[in-house]
């Protein structure tokens, strides 16, 4: 998991709840009071710590048996493919664009399920990239890196605290699914929430023959 923020919090709740075997948590950040509303593995002591330990300690308490690691750094480079490796299944919760298509890459090269998940004000996304079937989209089949897209940030722009909640449960779902072999995974289908209406839509997305990091494999 990269990103222990909105997204990532309820994502490793459930995570830990079900009772994952090791769950590694990469952020660089430390937590800050503005977190607090929709950062839930966080309280007002947290702040100032690195998010990782606290969301260790926090989820250790509930589930001593799950085996989290923290990674208390900004993944790039050479750990970014390191971690996908060695990992089953990946969940995206980060907040930037870079981050998104460094992880993608390696899914690609190795093969791993990515689960993406994002939320802005009153909007929320999510997909799963199965990048061990052929023919599935890969994240820059629907966000092409040399695309022009707006860089907006939950700091910046707000968020509706429980949407995050709802997205971060969401991808802890598909999550366990995929490691249990269990029910249907939704491949090559963009959900979007809006959380004004309350409203689920699906958009279908498919795979880009001419993908820069997915079209030749």
């Amino acid at each position: 998991m990269v990103g222990a923020g909105g997204l990532g919090c309820p994502a490793a709740l459930y995570l830990a709840a079900s009772g994952i075997g090791r769950l590694t948590i990469a952020d660089a950040d430390c937590v800050d009071l503005t977190n607090l509303q929709r950062q839930i593995l966080y309280r007002t002591d947290s702040v100032g710590a690195k998010k990782v330990e606290e969301a260790r300690k926090s989820l250790a308490a509930m589930n001593p048996e799950v085996e989290i690691v923290p990674l208390a750094e900004r993944v790039q480079g050479e750990v970014v493919e390191r971690l996908v490796a060695n990992a089953d299944v990946v969940l995206d919760c980060s907040d930037n664009f870079a981050t998104r298509h460094a992880l993608n890459r390696a899914c690609v090269k190795y093969s791993r399920p990515l689960i993406s998940g994002a939320a802005i004000r009153f909007d929320g996304q999510l997909m799963v990239f199965d990048l061990r079937q052929k023919d599935a989209p890969c994240y820059a089949c629907l966000f092409p890196e040399e695309g022009e897209v707006e860089e907006v940030q939950c700091s910046v722009m707000g968020v509706l605290a429980p949407l995050t909640g709802t997205i971060g449960a969401m991808q802890a779902l598909e999550a366990v699914k995929l490691l249990a072999g269990a029910g249907d995974t939704p491949l090559g289908q963009l959900t979007l929430f809006d959380a004004k209406k309350s409203e689920l839509r699906s958009v279908r997305v498919k795979k880009d023959p001419r993908c820069a990091v997915c079209g030749a494999r």
